[in-house]
């Protein structure tokens, strides 16, 4: 089975660095903010996996289904920086620590969930 290309929201030339961070810049986030270009509505840090790259940050648009969100072609592995690209709005929220949890609120503002992250088990 072959995988389509994504045709994605931003080109890579349009990337720029948006932000300093000195730990791991790996994250996962959902083609519903990549290739569609909707604004990062739910972000959780999660445990960082043994992968030394993975800040643990996953960002979602929020909108995502079940059946949608089960499906491993509906997201990929990114920098953090090009998802700071996507939504300059996360940039203050990512040096909160593994279990935090934001969702974005009815005026549009990231907002604390009280939501606890998943957690490696």
């Amino acid at each position: 089975m072959t995988v389509p290309e994504k045709k994605f929201k931003l080109r890579k030339e349009d990337i720029k660095n948006l932000f300093s961070w000195d730990g791991p810049m790996g994250c996962i986030a959902s083609d519903r903010i990549t290739v569609d270009g909707a604004k990062v509505g739910y972000m959780y840090r999660a445990e960082p996996t043994a992968n030394p790259t993975d800040s643990g940050w996953c960002f979602m648009a929020g909108d995502e289904s079940e059946e949608y969100t089960n499906d491993p072609g509906n997201s990929a592995v990114y920098s953090l920086n090009t998802i700071c690209n996507y939504d300059p709005d996360i940039i203050p929220l990512l040096s909160s620590p593994v279990g935090s949890a934001f969702i974005r609120d009815e005026t549009g503002k990231l907002v604390k969930d009280e939501f606890s992250a998943p957690t490696k088990e």
